[in-house]
């Protein structure tokens, strides 16, 4: 019997979506309709691929008016920031643009005797299991290179965001992709293990928290299937002597708490050198008790509720347990009577934060972030990979060397230079430690989503 997902809004606790699961039999067909519609999809002209994958994204593009008030209503995110579209292109669009170089043959030899060379065949069927914070484009880094390397893909959207997969299927669907080879999927977690488990794909990937990574990785044992896995992240800023300090807190503060600090890689803790802490926390406290808290659906709304209840909670928690251990709040709560002890949560920055603290080392996924004072780079280094977690790090200098070389001695996937909070498609996305394995976009995306395969043909003469 199948089970019913819902969608609770944040904004006013309503049910704002739901859908019923797929029951095993219908969810392993869906699995061998993808499997049968493969093969031809593969045989297409690369070409052919991404021009189809390229209207598949402007289609979404044209929802876009529908989309955004749909995202505030599912996860909380105001309507002025208007949505995902401009990530979510230029994710995809820089996929599509390497794709043909990407996926070109290595020709090791050519001659009378012999034609060798290492081709890149699609796995197949990818499962792609997306998460509600930022629904689109973390769907769309490997539902594109997937699709356009020749592998179908079944997409499992986040409970909270219920639509996206569905909106996202049926825009593909209505520039020509065949519906089988890209599928939205309901299903419940002793489903989704299930298909893993019996080896249905050729490659998952799984964006999401550390025990969603580990319940994947268990389902996969034994299989041999390939697993991608984003998981948490306590990300740090480090602010230098010689930084533009204006930037620094502007950038900072807005990675800490965009997306009411719901961001994969959102500032979490900031290090910042003894000679510019105070102007620094100063700065930063006049920037957080400017935002407004409220209704995402209002276009004064800077700050909107968080995406559920229970995430509200583990903020409240956290915060609450650094303040009894000596931490001091710097925003004032009557800045903020929309707190209502549920999803609507008011920003906040602590100082006289240590890293006994949990709060200091465990993922918070909030509008909360810790200020610390530091004596140099080596108190500082010491203090970011004390966490983990490692995916990114922001570091804000003038000195590109020594960038690279405190990047060097930091557990992280990305090392930023006067940037926070942005995922560049060119890059390889990946993390270390608790962050999980793999990596999305760039070239090496495109190398995760696909297998070799040597041909080694001797030329009879």
């Amino acid at each position: 019997m199948s089970k019913m997902l819902q969608s609770i809004s944040p904004v006013d606790g309503s049910v704002f979506a739901e859908r019923p699961t797929l029951s095993t039999d219908q969810a392993f067909a869906a699995v061998e309709r993808a499997k049968a519609a493969q093969k031809n999809w593969a045989a297409r002209p690369l070409s052919e691929r991404v021009d189809l994958v390229r209207k598949g994204v402007a289609r979404v593009g044209e929802m876009n008016d529908e989309i955004v008030p749909e995202l505030a209503m599912m996860m909380g995110r105001p309507v002025r920031y208007g949505g995902e579209f401009g990530g979510f292109n230029e994710r995809a669009s820089h996929m599509a643009d390497i794709a043909a170089e990407a996926l070109e043959p290595i020709i090791v030899e050519d001659s009378s005797a012999f034609e060798r060379r290492i081709l890149r065949e699609p796995h197949g069927v990818v499962l792609v299991v997306a998460p509600w914070n930022y629904p689109y484009m973390t769907a769309i880094n490997t539902v594109a290179p997937a699709l356009i390397a020749g592998n179908a893909v079944l997409l499992k959207h986040a409970t909270q965001t219920l639509l996206v997969g569905e909106r996202m299927a049926r825009a593909f669907s209505e520039t020509g992709i065949p519906e089988d080879v890209f599928q939205n999927v309901f299903l419940d977690h002793e489903t989704t293990s299930d298909l893993i488990a019996a080896g249905s794909f050729g490659f998952v990937n799984f964006t999401g928290s550390v025990a969603g990574g580990r319940a994947i990785e268990r389902a996969a044992a034994g299989t041999f299937t390939g697993v991608g896995l984003e998981l948490g992240g306590k990300d740090p800023g480090y602010v230098m002597e010689d930084a533009d300090l204006d930037a620094a807190v502007e950038t900072l503060i807005d990675g800490a708490m965009f997306n009411s600090g719901q961001c994969c890689c959102g500032i979490e803790r900031v290090y910042v050198t003894s000679a510019l802490y105070d102007a620094f926390v100063e700065k930063a406290v006049a920037i957080v008790s400017a935002y407004r808290l409220g209704n995402p659906l209002d276009e004064d709304t800077t700050l909107g509720p968080m995406a559920h209840q229970r995430f509200a909670a583990e903020v409240r928690a956290q915060l609450n347990e650094a303040v009894d251990q000596g931490a001091r709040p710097m925003i004032d709560p009557a800045l903020f009577p929309q707190d209502d002890g549920g999803t609507y949560l008011m920003p906040q920055i602590l100082t006289g934060v240590t890293h006994d603290m949990r709060f200091m080392r465990d993922e918070t996924f909030g509008p909360l972030v810790g200020i610390m004072k530091v004596d140099g780079d080596d108190e500082a280094v010491t203090l970011m990979n004390d966490s983990e977690f490692g995916l990114t790090a922001s570091l804000w200098t003038n000195d590109a060397s020594r960038a690279a070389m405190l990047g060097a001695r930091i557990e992280t996937g990305t090392v930023f230079m006067n940037r926070a909070d942005y995922l560049d498609p060119g890059l390889c996305w990946t993390g270390c430690k608790n962050t999980g394995r793999g990596g999305a976009l760039s070239v090496i995306g495109y190398q995760n989503l696909t297998r070799p395969k040597s041909y080694h043909l001797k030329r009879v003469t």
